[in-house]
């Protein structure tokens, strides 16, 4: 005779607990891509859920409200481009194949978006946010900093190695690459075609190098 077990029965996928239905890191990549394209004030909770397909409650038990939502995906973001960057940063090359590079790398990623090009998080959208939001206004300026700090690194190896003058000025040419991606990235959003802006980056590069001998 088989003996029932003493006490509730328990079923075992209940006990394990139910899968999510959704990817956290899907779903913030989905909404970092809505947040990109239409900002945040023009961007609901709907528009959100319609999205990531989550509903509201899992959208909030998942990444918090609106804008903590907004926050995550900028941080994603910045990650993100980082990562596409640093290595073209650190890689030893001349400075003008890699300020060529450093923009190319940045062209692709502003062009990109299913619907058009979609610009810079930072320059399209989180500019507008950092106006009246401290933490994102921190957010910000700790972005343009670190690009500008990368730049001048990059012109200060080069000034020692010889391929810049004696007057060159890192920091002044870090901030003259670091306007020429802001203003890439604005002009990209503009829908402004590729081979334009293109010219753009080789008269920057020339004012900040030199012209080609």
């Amino acid at each position: 005779m088989v003996q029932k077990p003493k006490g509730p029965v328990v079923d075992q996928a209940k006990r394990r607990g139910r899968p999510r239905a959704y990817e956290p890191g899907v779903a913030l990549g989905k909404a970092l891509d809505l947040f990109r394209r239409q900002g945040f004030a023009a961007t609901s909770l709907d528009d959100l859920s319609e999205a990531t397909g989550m509903n509201r409650p899992s959208l909030y038990g998942a990444f918090g409200d609106k804008r903590e939502l907004y926050i995550k995906s900028y941080q994603r973001y910045r990650e993100e481009a980082r990562a596409a960057m640093v290595e073209i940063f650190r890689k030893e090359m001349p400075l003008r194949e890699r300020l060529e590079r450093i923009y190319a790398s940045a062209l692709t990623l502003y062009l990109s978006g299913e619907t058009g090009p979609r610009g810079c998080f930072t320059v399209v959208t989180a500019a507008s946010e950092a106006i009246s939001d401290p933490e994102i206004r921190a957010m910000v300026l700790e972005g343009l900093t670190e690009l500008d700090k990368a730049f001048a690194n990059c012109f200060r190896r080069a000034k020692e190695k010889g391929e810049l003058p004696e007057s060159a000025d890192p920091a002044v040419l870090a901030q003259l690459a670091s306007a020429t991606v802001h203003t890439i990235a604005i002009r990209s959003r503009a829908r402004v075609p590729r081979k334009e802006l293109e010219a753009i980056v080789q008269g920057a590069i020339d004012v900040m190098v030199g012209a080609k001998g």
